[in-house]
């Protein structure tokens, strides 16, 4: 079961966290690291952007809050086993 959509990650639990990567390539001129973290809430994420939308789109559309950098990373976060069947016994 492939997971594609932002609609089917929300039904299914998953969190989602972002990292930003600016200052991290090398290069000949040194930019300072950000290194902000933070989880996205997955109930905005879905108001602003749409149940549809594509997870493999996501990090293109995100601006780090910090630094306004664009290289952002997305953290994909399953729900653990014992939260899954948890979720399971309540539907």
């Amino acid at each position: 079961m492939s997971i594609e959509t932002l609609g089917e990650a929300w039904s299914l639990g998953w969190r989602l966290h972002i990292r930003c990567e600016r200052g991290s390539r090398n290069g000949p001129v040194k930019i300072e690291k950000c290194e902000y973290r933070d989880e996205l809430d997955m109930e905005t994420s879905l108001c602003t952007r749409d149940h549809a939308f594509p997870l493999s789109m996501l990090a293109s559309r995100l601006k780090c809050p910090r630094c306004r950098g664009t290289r952002i990373t997305v953290i994909f976060e399953p729900p653990s086993a014992s939260a899954r069947a948890g979720m399971q016994r309540a539907h």
